[in-house]
């Protein structure tokens, strides 16, 4: 993004957060505005594409120290005493101020009505011309800059996340094929280098910033490295025990044993089944759900009554109920 453009967007703004938010809150903030108004979650609708659009550019710039540093100078510099524009009624331009210093009268369509160009930078720019009017002098030449950097951003299945997976980006300068490490979560940045803008002046490229998104999958959520999923089970194999089949990321179910007597809430742990990266592996944590059931037979109840006539005569909230008094 040309920089220019930034004196005109509040990314802070954008994303609802304030000027010193912490890597991690912006990171919480724009997860949730990202789940909020991604197109998978608003099919067809066009202005929740736009806003994705535009908090995925402002977290792009906010999440990179350096882009921030950057953003944060320009617009300090936009917000500061004077204030440049394009020139016109209301506003004093660059026409204006500098139509006086140089002998001009003060606006475009006055005598010797001169009109200056500011660049960003290089030969003739604005560098140039306000250390030649505050003693710094014209600047010494600079070497071959870099070029810009470009944001772009790839969404991906939950399991292709998982096991990692290469994908192609069609940029202004061709296809880009990006390796996608296992185990990225959603809202990384990859830094691909030599991948962004050429230089203007023979320096090195610019580096392409990738923001990957990750969907949903239905059955599994991610909790670091580990993999959960709930698990529904029978009263019955919750009361006696059973061995129990539990599925799996992309592969077959492993089957697991179950201890009598095990309530709903109890987390079952499948080692080594979750994500795996060059750091770490998780395990699969299996939640028991004991299912109830909505519909039984009058022969069921009739069982069920019996069944409880046997247990004994106390009540599993009374300990729930003792405490809450204090």
């Amino acid at each position: 993004m040309a920089s220019q453009d930034w004196l005109e967007k509040d990314f802070y703004q954008i994303l609802g957060v304030s000027k010193d938010v912490s890597e991690a809150d912006l990171k919480k903030t724009y997860r949730k505005l990202a789940r909020k108004y991604h197109p998978d979650s608003n099919p067809g609708d066009t202005a929740a594409e736009a806003k994705f659009k535009e908090i995925s550019e402002a977290f792009s710039v906010l999440s990179d120290k350096e882009q921030r540093s950057e953003y944060d100078q320009i617009r300090a510099m936009g917000a500061g005493g004077a204030r440049f524009t394009s020139g016109g009624a209301g506003g004093q331009g660059f026409e204006d101020i500098f139509g006086g210093m140089f002998g001009g009268a003060g606006g475009p369509g006055g005598p010797g009505g001169q009109r200056f160009t500011f660049q960003q930078g290089g030969a003739g720019g604005y560098e140039d011309l306000f250390g030649g009017m505050f003693g710094g002098g014209p600047r010494a030449p600079r070497g071959p800059q870099p070029g810009r950097d470009i944001t772009a951003s790839t969404t991906l299945d939950f399991e292709s996340a998982v096991r990692g997976d290469t994908v192609t980006l069609q940029m202004q300068s061709g296809q880009v094929k990006v390796k996608i490490p296992a185990g990225v979560e959603d809202g990384k940045r990859i830094r691909v280098r030599g991948k962004g803008e050429p230089s203007p002046n023979g320096g090195a490229a610019g580096d392409l910033m990738l923001t990957v998104h990750v969907r949903k999958h239905p059955v599994f959520e991610r909790e670091g490295h580990n993999l959960r999923v709930k698990l529904p089970v029978t009263f019955v194999e919750a009361t006696l025990g059973a061995t129990i089949e539990v599925p799996t990321l992309g592969g077959d179910p492993v089957k697991l044993k179950m201890q009598p007597g095990t309530p709903s809430g109890r987390v079952l742990r499948v080692k080594g089944r979750g994500v795996h990266t060059a750091k770490a592996t998780g395990d699969l944590l299996a939640e028991v759900q004991v299912a109830v059931p909505s519909h039984i037979s009058d022969k069921a109840k009739e069982a069920l009554l019996a069944f409880d006539a046997e247990m004994p005569d106390e009540s599993p909230r009374a300990d729930l109920i003792a405490r809450a008094k204090g």
